[in-house]
């Protein structure tokens, strides 16, 4: 005779194993860029997932290999000297949907956001741009009230916040590769 299989959690459970010690700490010296991860309702989300990845001050996107050899219990890098900005980060957010990256300010007006979170079927990607630029095709496509979703707010200088929203009122835009 079979037996049933046993009932599951439903998951993903991204902040067990994905997030390391100082994942948002991809330069110092730099700028801070922090905000927090709300559902429809408008409630934080306490076990969001966000990656970042980001040109280097001159605009480069090539980014020092390694960025994910990391000790998991102390976040020390493993097997280079963690000098070379790598521009990728990883960030957990915290029991209050908060989140916050550490990094060089990049030669691109935007840094480049994966959002990982529980009731998502697939991660959604947006962009924070610390800057208005005229030139960017995606923002100059936008309408006035949708471009504002993608435009991080500056708190005081070096440091921005960026909200992000994943359905409602003033829901962020995400970007379709599909």
């Amino acid at each position: 005779m079979t037996q049933p299989t046993p009932s599951q959690t439903v998951g993903p459970f991204y902040g067990y194993a994905l997030p390391f010690a100082g994942g948002g700490d991809v330069a110092t010296g730099g700028i801070v860029v922090h905000g927090h991860v709300y559902d429809g309702a408008g409630e934080p989300v306490p076990d969001a997932l966000l990656e970042f990845w980001q040109a280097d001050p001159a605009g480069g996107l090539s980014g020092a290999p390694g960025s994910l050899r990391r000790d998991p219990v102390t976040g020390e890098i493993i097997g280079r000297h963690g000098l070379d900005f790598t521009g990728f980060g990883r960030v957990a957010t915290d029991a209050d949907g908060r989140w916050m990256l550490r990094t060089l300010a990049p030669g691109l007006p935007y840094i480049s956001v994966c959002v990982f979170a529980r009731g998502l079927g697939h991660h959604l990607y947006t962009r924070a741009y610390l800057r208005a630029d005229e030139q960017d095709r995606l923002l100059a496509g936008l309408e006035p009230e949708l471009r504002a979703t993608l435009l991080a707010r500056e708190e005081r200088p070096g440091v921005y916040v960026f909200d992000v929203r994943l359905q409602g009122e003033r829901e962020t835009v995400f970007l379709d590769f599909g």
